[in-house]
């Protein structure tokens, strides 16, 4: 479904990105695993255009998105929740809901309804504004603005991120579920055991390059590799 190869990424002079290549296959979970300023967030930034890649190629359902706009990447299915997750304060939960799927104006099985069952917390909260929300509500409410725009790939940026234990049993039961609808995902996060429960295969990013690759598995096995790029 995706196919990123030797991209390179920039901001002004720095050179973030260095020939960074992967591959999710549909219906995949995979994992950009690193510590902070590995590359994560600006290896989804550049596929989903917010960032864009000077060179190289990124495929998507065998067409080429590098060089699209951010807009017209997501109508073309592919949603981006950020790591500062940008919820609208100043409007409900039911209007943020509602912006995304006005905007991108694709059909399918997410509806506000069906979100609402994968986060009963957001029918309770329908009219609140997005200011009164906690920092999980929040990330409840970005994942699933992200779903209502009814994409094929999900880009997840450090999901798990200042979520408590109970609250991240719960995203893994939830990522569980948007997986079984058939969606796929490329999530970064600096949380290997969250990964290994969430996805199948990982890339392990150091200073803009991929320095290792595998299942999550073989990942989680190795300890020369967790303790060399990414234990704290």
């Amino acid at each position: 479904m995706l196919e990123v190869e030797k991209i390179n990424t920039y901001y002004d002079t720095s050179h973030v990105l260095q020939n960074v290549s992967l591959k999710v296959a549909a219906g995949q979970s995979v994992a950009l695993l690193g510590r902070n300023g590995a590359g994560k967030t600006t290896t989804l930034r550049s596929i989903m255009g917010l960032t864009p890649a000077k060179t190289g190629s990124i495929n998507f359902e065998g067409k080429q998105i590098r060089g699209m706009q951010p807009y017209e990447i997501a109508k073309s299915g592919v949603s981006y929740m950020p790591d500062d997750l940008r919820v609208f304060v100043d409007l409900t939960c039911e209007e943020n809901l509602e912006i995304a799927r006005r905007v991108c104006k694709r059909s399918g099985h997410w509806t506000r309804e069906k979100v609402e069952e994968l986060f009963p917390v957001l029918a309770d909260r329908r009219k609140q504004k997005g200011l009164s929300f906690s920092g999980g509500e929040k990330k409840m409410l970005s994942l699933g603005r992200a779903l209502m725009m009814n994409p094929s790939l999900v880009l997840l940026d450090e999901p798990s991120e200042g979520l408590a234990p109970l609250v991240v049993r719960k995203l893994i039961e939830t990522i569980g579920e948007i997986r079984r609808r058939g969606l796929t995902l490329l999530l970064a996060d600096q949380n290997l055991k969250f990964c290994r429960q969430v996805c199948e295969y990982g890339y392990i990013l150091e200073k803009g390059t991929v320095v290792h690759e595998g299942s999550m598995e073989a990942i989680w096995a190795n300890d020369e590799v967790v303790k060399r790029y990414l234990a704290v």
